[in-house]
């Protein structure tokens, strides 16, 4: 029996057949160890560095880059350890570059600033008048709230209570019973990626901006005559963009498929298959046991069984990048996540944002009633 053998775990497995069970992506060795010694890395790391209380660095989404990082080189850096090294301290360490390589990037590109502070200098940063600010934010969040997000997703809550109504995070985060850590992570993603671009559109003052969209009607007022009218604005983009869609909604059953069709469906890390629209796409569109990401026959697996709503994204950016690389084939995006993965569609949809405009890519209805904000 060699040395590698005589290292055993719980239920007597080697550091070997561990190896080997990551690597032939064994669901029960996958849970119980990969993520297992995951979990412990991260609670040493958390101490030190206070994970959770940053954004980007929860538990699922290091651990999810690290398998990534593993599987893409077939686990080998797991075999070249040092010698006398156990599998748990190495896989620990190697952990600890992903952290330090995620702490890097925030401290560069993600560093928060408070509620109070975005307040104060953001006439600055939209480079709008002093007293024009409160009120036009408070019309941009409205707005946001009602044809962006959707009026009841949980993002227009924190949104509305934070903004509107004043509340602090540990309120909202009372209100919806989430940490306060995530109600802080949701509002600053919320703030970078759609207040702010939103906001720079349509508020800013006339030196800045060009003409908007109702310019085109001859009779429209002029810019230095009024304030931008944004709700007109919003209405007519979203009728435009309900024209355009009206063709691109993935039939609720699909028994088979066109020639460049291609099936999406959502899947599990080990590429089980097992059941809903994995199942089918197992049965009748090619997808292969084993495999739970990516083209495989005439269906595309995303993975949504493990772990929160951020670890789908990475996949989905992968999926749409995917699509626009392949202008020949057209993509039925399935209700991924909101079956056994047990997400709603005000989850799921707003990771498909940057798919509005590929026209390649279908959406079911439930996702283009969240990004259009139509409740209908």
């Amino acid at each position: 029996m060699t040395k590698e053998r005589d290292k055993t775990h719980a239920f007597g497995l080697s550091d070997k057949e561990i190896v080997d069970g990551l690597r032939n992506r064994d669901p029960l060795i996958t849970r119980d160890y990969f993520y297992g010694f995951c979990r412990i890395a991260y609670h040493i790391y958390n101490m030190r560095y206070a994970l959770e209380a940053k954004e980007g660095m929860d538990f699922y989404s290091i651990a999810h880059e690290y398998y990534l990082a593993l599987d893409k080189n077939d686990f080998r850096q797991l075999e070249d350890r040092k010698p006398g090294a156990s599998l748990r301290t190495w896989m620990i360490n190697g952990f600890r570059f992903v952290v330090l390589d995620r702490l890097k990037e925030y401290q560069q590109n993600r560093r928060m600033q408070s509620f109070e502070e975005r307040m104060e200098n953001a006439h600055v940063s939209f480079d709008i008048p002093d007293d024009n600010f409160s009120e036009d934010l408070r019309a941009t969040i409205r707005e946001i709230c009602q044809y962006v997000l959707g009026r009841d997703s949980r993002s227009s809550i924190i949104l509305q209570m934070m903004f509107i109504d004043g509340f602090k995070g540990r309120e909202v985060a009372a209100q919806l019973g989430i940490s306060p850590s995530a109600v802080t992570q949701k509002y600053h993603k919320l703030m970078e990626d759609v207040v702010i671009p939103y906001f720079k559109r349509y508020y800013v003052a006339p030196a800045f901006t060009e003409a908007p969209l109702c310019a085109l009607d001859e009779q429209a007022p002029k810019m230095e005559e009024m304030a931008p009218p944004l709700l007109s604005f919003i209405k007519q983009k979203l009728s435009n963009m309900n024209r355009d869609i009206s063709k691109r909604i993935t039939p609720p059953r699909i028994s088979s498929l066109r020639e460049g069709e291609i099936f999406v469906f959502g899947s599990n890390l080990a590429g089980m298959h097992g059941g809903g629209a994995a199942r089918a796409a197992r049965l009748y569109f090619g997808a292969v046991l084993g495999n739970g990401d990516g083209p495989q026959g005439q269906s595309y697996a995303i993975p949504t069984m493990q772990g929160g709503v951020e670890t789908i994204r990475p996949y989905v950016d992968k999926f749409i990048d995917y699509a626009k690389a392949h202008p020949e084939q057209t993509f039925l995006v399935t209700p991924i996540g909101c079956g056994i993965a047990g997400f709603s569609p005000e989850e799921i949809a707003p990771l498909f944002r940057d798919a509005v405009g590929v026209d390649n890519i279908h959406l079911p209805k439930s996702f283009w009633n969240v990004l259009t904000g139509d409740r209908s």
